[in-house]
């Protein structure tokens, strides 16, 4: 990210800076190969409101997306702001998402390597990686796939499967995450995508995969009181990289 583009992050009003930050968050799903073209969505509640979401306008690829390009709708699918509409599934899934958890962010692909883990009849992620062991105990899974999601009731069902976890493992279908902030959600798609990634390449070689104990993976999840930066700021880090990463090669998303 430039000087001039890193000032006005830090200057600009909440809304506008959700808006950047949306924008951004498409065109590094292109850059890291998370998207589908126009479908899929990432919302994010507006701030100052509870029922109103922002959104990407059905029909534009996720590589031009600007802040100037996002729509404000409700749960009704109405938009509110903006030009343009909300696809239908983004209404369905989305919003009662957003409603029922309180998330002020959510986000759902059909993501390669996590579909593809999706598509087995054991799509448990397990611990056999550091990474992965982040994940442990905070995935819900959705075991039963009926098609598309056309209806609220739809989205009310996966948020009550969701309880308080931040990833949902969507059978034969992709996954959800979860978050405060479009950073904090966007990390964990990344990561929850590498780690998918990580097991179907070790269970295409046919051997045993190594699970690290519960004992390790509380050791690895827990904090460290020497670690300079929490939680928190380590995903404000990543994101601003990868912002600079998007200005370089996907610039003009703060338009």
């Amino acid at each position: 990210m430039s000087i001039h583009a890193f000032s006005i992050s830090h200057a600009v009003d909440p809304v506008t800076q959700a808006k950047i930050d949306l924008a951004a968050a498409h065109r590094l799903a292109v850059l890291h190969d998370l998207e589908e073209g126009i479908d899929n969505h990432f919302t994010v509640t507006v701030p100052g409101y509870e029922d109103r979401y922002l959104i990407l306008p059905f029909g534009l690829h996720w590589s031009e997306a600007r802040a100037s390009d996002m729509i404000v709708f409700d749960e009704s699918g109405a938009t509110l702001e903006g030009e343009g509409v909300v696809e239908l599934s983004a209404q369905c899934i989305h919003a009662p998402i957003h409603r029922i958890t309180g998330a002020r962010v959510v986000m759902h692909t059909h993501q390669t390597w996590a579909v593809a883990l999706n598509m087995l009849k054991n799509n448990r992620l397990l611990a056999a990686s550091q990474s992965a062991a982040y994940f442990q105990g905070r995935i819900a899974y959705d075991d039963n796939y009926a098609g598309g999601a056309d209806t609220l009731e739809e989205g009310e069902r996966l948020a009550n499967l969701m309880d308080d976890n931040h990833t949902m493992f969507m059978k034969n279908h992709g996954v959800l995450v979860v978050g405060d902030t479009v950073a904090q959600a966007y990390h964990l798609l990344y990561m929850v995508e590498r780690v998918c990634r990580a097991q179907v390449l070790a269970m295409s070689t046919g051997c045993e995969l190594e699970i690290i104990s519960d004992e390790i993976v509380a050791q690895v999840k827990a904090p460290h009181q020497n670690d300079r930066h929490d939680k928190r700021e380590r995903e404000r880090l990543f994101f601003e990289a990868m912002k600079r990463i998007v200005d370089r090669e996907l610039p003009g998303y703060a338009d």
